[in-house]
């Protein structure tokens, strides 16, 4: 019986590895971001707050983007993939989708041109989410894979 049990535990995890398997080889390149208030002036500190995190995966030059944020003091507006290096910011350079609430959903599918597949595996796109009360910036993080 526990020889029984042992097989299938290993067929189980087989099966679990080899799934896992053809989803890195076929799913695409993934990318994280973690999305944290943006750094900013003493007079925007009462207007910001919250976190969220953003995956994109890339299957060829489309990106496919999913995330939330939560715990923000003003209702979500807009929210964009904009380019520069790490911890400067950058233009928007497309726009993704959020829902306008305080805790938001934030989504899209994106066709990406030479230049911004380079700079997303460079490690030079970043998330930012814009509020009511922090039109500027409220929550920003860098994509990393």
């Amino acid at each position: 019986m526990l020889r029984h049990k042992m097989k299938l535990l290993s067929c189980g995890v087989l099966l679990l590895a080899t799934q896992a398997f053809a989803a890195a080889q076929g799913g695409g390149e993934v990318y994280r971001a973690r999305l944290s208030v943006v750094p900013l002036d003493v007079a925007m500190q009462a207007n910001v707050a919250g976190l969220g995190q953003v995956t994109a995966t890339l299957a060829g030059n489309r990106l496919t983007v999913t995330g939330d944020a939560s715990g923000l003091k003003s209702p979500a507006t807009t929210v964009a993939i904009h380019r520069g290096p790490k911890g400067i910011p950058g233009p928007a350079i497309l726009q993704l989708t959020v829902t306008k609430a305080t805790n938001a959903t934030i989504s899209g599918a994106l066709d990406l041109n030479a230049q911004q597949v380079a700079d997303l595996r460079g490690e030079q796109l970043y998330v930012q989410l814009n509020s009511e009360r922090a039109p500027e910036g409220n929550l920003r993080g860098w994509l990393l894979k």
